[in-house]
């Protein structure tokens, strides 16, 4: 992805693409489960990490929940017009002979992309992790800022 940014090639639409190929491996991921014992997949926490997208003028700003995750365990890739956030988290073994009663806490990788509406500026896009959420700041593109039109 970057390759393609940084020599000026186009997308062509890859990000709805690997959106596709993600939705695509879930449905694989969930038939699979149905017929390696269990009669429905397995229940699961849904779409992680959860996030919320908002912008104003000059940037959009994405804020992800990934509680237990470190920064090392994170790759974070941005495109002209989205991002990829993947990862893996880590949940220590609480030991040979434990007995489960609830188990809604899991571990293993996880990737999300999240497309966006309009160019961004990769080359400033600022992430920061605290407390377990990831906070980027995703400048948009010159081009598609609003510019104040003076009247004559």
């Amino acid at each position: 992805m970057f390759y393609r940014r940084l020599f000026n090639v186009p997308t062509w639409g890859l990000n709805r693409t690997f959106y596709d190929f993600d939705r695509l491996r879930r449905e694989v991921d969930d038939l699979y489960g149905a017929f390696s014992g269990g009669a429905l997949p397995m229940p699961s926490a849904g779409v992680f990490p959860l996030s919320n997208v908002t912008e104003d003028n000059d940037n959009y700003y994405v804020r992800a929940e990934l509680p237990g995750v470190k920064s090392e365990d994170l790759e974070i890739q941005v495109t002209a017009k989205g991002l990829s956030i993947a990862g893996e988290r880590k949940i220590p073994v609480e030991g040979n002979n434990v007995k489960y009663h609830r188990r809604e806490r899991e571990a293993g990788k996880f990737s999300r992309l999240i497309n966006l509406p309009d160019d961004i500026d990769v080359d400033k896009v600022d992430a920061k992790l605290e407390n377990g959420i990831l906070t980027m700041t995703i400048p948009k593109a010159e081009k598609t800022k609003p510019r104040q039109i003076a009247v004559k």
